[in-house]
């Protein structure tokens, strides 16, 4: 996929652009279980020459013999996933998640037992008003500043 990809972490401490990502995946690996503290990892693949850190850099953790996970130090959002032969970012750190979806399953043989049946789960209404909350995460766009300075917030 083509075009300009940006996203970041929830503090707003690092936040990078991609113009060029790959394949988009979902993994079930127990390490991308604990990495994203969820039920599995949702990455796509992004091409390093395409690919900036435009504000701070992730803090890499190294979770097996050949990879490292990317994660901001201050908040611990999950951002990447570097291998040998390149680098995944966490769909879920993108600006707009929503454009990229998943085409592959990987590790599927060691998923959750349930997972197939998750969206079959009946729906719960919220008990407060989205609308009320008032959010400290870093918005979905690129910021000259941040955090605002405190006559902005």
């Amino acid at each position: 996929m083509e075009g300009v990809f940006t996203g970041g972490c929830q503090c707003g401490a690092v936040r990078f652009r991609a113009e060029k990502l790959g394949r988009a995946s979902i993994c079930h690996c127990r390490m991308c279980q604990k990495a994203f503290g969820s039920f599995f990892g949702p990455l796509v693949g992004a091409d390093l020459a395409h690919l900036t850190w435009t504000r701070g850099q992730p803090t890499l953790f190294r979770s097996s013999a050949k990879i490292k996970r990317g994660f901001c130090s201050k908040c611990g959002t999950p951002l990447s996933y570097h291998y040998p032969e390149g680098v995944d970012l966490a769909i879920g750190a993108l600006d707009h998640p929503e454009a990229i979806e998943p085409q592959v399953q990987l590790n599927h043989a060691v998923r959750l037992p349930w997972i197939d049946h998750l969206f079959e789960k009946p729906v719960a209404e919220q008990e407060y008003d989205v609308g009320d909350v008032v959010s400290f995460q870093h918005p979905d766009h690129d910021t000259t500043v941040w955090p605002p300075e405190e006559d902005e917030a």
